[in-house]
């Protein structure tokens, strides 16, 4: 049986895989991982960068998950609560890397340019291969902001640098994007 995150989200079965693996339920463990797993791994995917990473950093994640089930809050979002600790896992991970995130003052941030974005071709595909591409610490603070919905000072929070330089960060990752795009439309 397998169960996706967006259609069990606090209904009586996800209710009772909790409470079947606080019992020690080991096929409801495994239900829980299998409900969540893809759409984790896919965080940690584009979180690390690589998929061997990504794996590592998923395990550890749901060995947390698992340990501290009897923690979650029972109107919590199971969902969110897992999301947080993955998320913790992969920047934990990005820390050990030593990810280099250019602290720059208040007056670098520029407004973001209003790009016609439609004379570009961005295809998902080229997108993502692209956001790939980029150093650590702007695919970090890009991920967070486009597809984890963390806004700037929540990201500055988890990674401990000014909410200016998140900005900085993110206005380069998104030109360099447009960048690794418009080379990558060109050459097809």
């Amino acid at each position: 049986m397998t169960l996706y995150p967006d259609n069990l989200e606090n209904t009586p079965v996800t209710n009772q895989i909790v409470v079947r693996c606080r019992k020690g339920d080991v096929r409801a463990y495994r239900e829980l991982y299998e409900a969540y797993s893809k759409a984790m791994y896919n965080i940690c995917l584009r979180m690390t960068g690589y998929s061997a990473d990504a794996e590592d950093v998923l395990q550890e994640a749901f060995v947390q998950v698992f340990k501290n089930l009897d923690k979650l809050a029972t109107d919590s979002s199971l969902t969110a609560w897992i999301k947080r600790i993955v998320v913790n896992h992969c920047l934990s991970y990005l820390r050990k890397k030593k990810v280099y995130f250019e602290e720059v003052g208040e007056t670098e941030y520029e407004e973001e340019n209003k790009v016609d974005e439609s004379e570009h071709a961005m295809t998902v595909s080229a997108v993502k291969e692209a956001i790939g591409q980029l150093p650590d610490g702007y695919r970090t603070v890009i991920n967070l902001y486009l597809f984890e919905e963390y806004s700037h000072r929540e990201i500055a929070s988890l990674l401990g640098i000014s909410e200016s330089t998140v900005k900085t960060q993110y206005m380069r990752a998104k030109e360099r994007v447009r960048q690794l795009v418009k080379i990558k439309t060109r050459e097809v």
